[in-house]
């Protein structure tokens, strides 16, 4: 089973996710910070990382180039996750090294498709 690392600040929105994923096959992980997801993402090599952008401590783009300096996570599929969807947005979460982009609220039927295509399912 492929395994999800989740790092969502969002109490509602970590577990709203965690429960559709795991009901469709897939192990999931979660953290709650970005330096919580680059520490989890390192321990629990995951298959595939949903990155919050908008998170305490690190935020997902400082994570997200911290998972992809590392020899150990660099080639860990991230899609970011978020909110604020503005112009430049989906360009910048490339730039950080993010694989794909997705706006919340996540439509999961989109979402799987995006990890089906970074070869992630369950």
């Amino acid at each position: 089973m492929a395994k999800i690392l989740i790092v969502e600040d969002n109490e509602m929105n970590r577990d709203m996710l965690s429960r559709r994923l795991e009901r469709r096959g897939f192990v999931v992980v979660l953290a709650v910070n970005g330096a919580e997801g680059v520490a989890m993402a390192k321990s629990e090599r995951p298959d595939l990382v949903l990155m919050d952008m908008s998170l305490p401590v690190m935020n997902g783009w400082e994570a997200t180039r911290a998972i992809r300096a590392d020899a150990a996570t660099a080639a860990i599929p991230v899609v970011a996750l978020t909110a604020h969807s503005m112009p430049g947005d989906r360009e910048k979460a490339m730039e950080a090294g993010c694989n794909d982009y997705d706006v919340k609220p996540v439509e999961l039927p989109r979402l799987l498709q995006k990890m089906a295509d970074l070869g992630v399912t369950p």
